[in-house]
């Protein structure tokens, strides 16, 4: 599901007249993209593998470039046009890379989550995915990005992640809640996804 830009002007990431993001394979109907992108980057995630820490900004960005770099030009690059999902604004332009590397400095000192025992990481996943969330730094594939940045963390603290059996209603609930700085469904999705 596509954001949508907010504020004056045309989104220039889309084709004239459309919604369709513009694409290096110049696909202008929604239905035709959306099935391309989705097959695209499972084929992108297939091909990734884990890396520890530091994880970051930067790292965002190379997870995003690398599930969507086949697909779009500016894949892993910040977004630079305000978004909105429904009535969720996202962070400002002007705020990504400063409210981002706070948070990323903020997970580096509590070492990445790692040691924490199982119930006080599953309030940290869920608290800093919440957050993080708001960011929304790319003008698409937000989602698919972060959810592989987070496997990444709860892997490299031990344990084995899979969001496979998410519904996804209670997924964008979830993330409503959390952008409301609730929790506790957020918190409930992870333990039921972790192992």
């Amino acid at each position: 599901m596509s954001s949508d830009k907010y504020g004056n002007g045309p989104d220039p990431y889309t084709y004239p007249s459309s919604q369709v993001l513009i694409n290096k394979f110049g696909i202008t109907d929604d239905d035709q993209f959306i099935e391309m992108e989705k097959d695209f980057s499972e084929l992108a995630i297939m091909e990734l593998e884990f890396s520890p820490p530091p994880y970051d900004l930067r790292y965002w960005c190379t997870l995003h470039q690398t599930l969507f770099g086949d697909i779009y030009v500016w894949a892993g690059e910040l977004r630079t046009i305000d978004i909105t999902k429904g009535t969720t604004r996202f962070c400002n332009i002007n705020r990504i890379e400063p409210e981002a590397n706070r948070l990323f400095n903020q997970l580096a000192q509590d070492n990445y989550l790692v040691g924490l025992p199982y119930d006080s990481l599953i309030v940290k996943l869920a608290e800093y995915y919440s957050d993080l969330n708001v960011i929304h730094p790319f003008r698409e594939g937000n989602g698919r990005a972060q959810r592989l940045l987070f496997e990444h963390i709860v892997i490299n603290c031990g344990y084995k992640i899979s969001f496979a059996g998410i519904n996804p209603d209670e997924w964008i609930q979830a993330n409503i809640d959390g952008y409301n700085c609730r929790y506790q469904r957020m918190a409930v999705l992870f333990a039921r996804s972790i192992s």
